[in-house]
């Protein structure tokens, strides 16, 4: 569920470097450069980039339209080709045969094996519709937070990879008592250190 969800997932992060100076302009440039590209018209297997969090067909971001007062809203897109393994294995076999018959041969060599899955496969990725996904995120720029709507630990990946590409600033996981640290300020950090589990009965 996303951003805009009646009810949702998220995962929380700190934003652990420092902005950059002129951070709304220097944003505005990042994204615009990491926005997504649509493959729908070519044969690419796999394209990754912002789009609005409100529209996932619009990348332009006209009027910044991803700030919304100390925060940036934003959505990762990830758009897919894929072919079935039992697709691809399928098509090989059917195409070692007609190969075989072809040339008069009874059995191939591995090197022609490959070259026939590499060309099935791409015969098929060509026919494939890119599957997209899509996960949203809130980052809230006075805190050095960010929210993440997906608890997949794969597209966690994928938002800590491409945030680091994008804006050149790392992300950290916060696990509960990370959190805890952040909202109690460092007064309490001692006896946030002193806590140990208890059984309730």
């Amino acid at each position: 569920m996303g951003l805009f969800s009646g009810s949702a997932s998220f995962v929380r992060y700190k934003v652990i470097d420092e902005l950059p100076e002129n951070f709304w302009d220097f944003a505005a440039e990042k994204i615009a450069q990491h926005a997504f590209r649509d493959i729908d018209e070519n044969y690419e297997e796999r394209s990754v980039g912002w789009v609005s969090v409100v529209n996932m067909f619009d990348a332009s971001f006209e009027y910044a339209s991803f700030a919304a007062g100390d925060y940036i809203v934003l959505t990762l897109r990830i758009d897919e080709r894929k072919v079935a393994p039992r697709v691809l294995k399928k098509f090989c076999l059917k195409e070692e045969e007609r190969f075989k018959k072809a040339k008069q041969i009874p059995k191939l060599s591995r090197v022609q094996k490959l070259d026939i899955k590499e060309n099935v496969n791409l015969m098929l990725l060509k026919k494939a519709v890119p599957v997209p996904s899509t996960y949203d995120l809130c980052w809230n720029l006075a805190e050095s937070t960010l929210l993440f709507f997906s608890t997949s630990e794969k597209a966690q990946v994928e938002l800590e990879d491409f945030f680091k590409e994008t804006f050149g600033l790392s992300l950290m996981q916060q696990i509960p008592y990370l959190t805890a640290e952040h909202l109690v300020g460092p007064a309490k950090h001692e006896a946030l250190s002193e806590i140990t589990p208890a059984i309730f009965i």
